[in-house]
């Protein structure tokens, strides 16, 4: 058993301007809040592992593959390893970002 808090994580991110944290991981699993302030803008990567974005406040537009998802508080979209990805017009997005990691060796 392992307990977190998002909504502290997701205010002491928004305190410090936006960020990543996570708040727990285990073998397959890691889970995170990611909350980006503008004008900063989404810099993420395509990744490695299947993930899951779930809005916990503000909304913004997932962009992803050249289609895009306008998305606020209470919906979610899953995102295929290696897609490339990012949010774009929000003024303040906090998310819940939870990956699907791959065991090494296990690929």
């Amino acid at each position: 058993m392992h307990a977190f808090a998002i909504a502290e994580t997701r205010e002491r991110l928004v305190a410090a301007g936006g960020g990543y944290a996570v708040v727990h991981e285990s073998p397959g699993i890691e889970l995170g809040v990611y909350v980006l302030v503008a004008p900063e803008p989404d810099r993420q990567q395509p990744h490695d592992d299947d993930e899951i974005y779930i809005v916990i406040e503000g909304s913004g537009v997932l962009d992803v593959e050249g289609t895009s998802v306008p998305m606020k508080a209470g919906d979610a979209v899953f995102v295929e390893a290696g897609a490339d990805h990012r949010f774009s017009a929000y003024e303040q997005l906090s998310v819940l970002v939870l990956f699907e990691r791959t065991p090494a060796g296990n690929s």
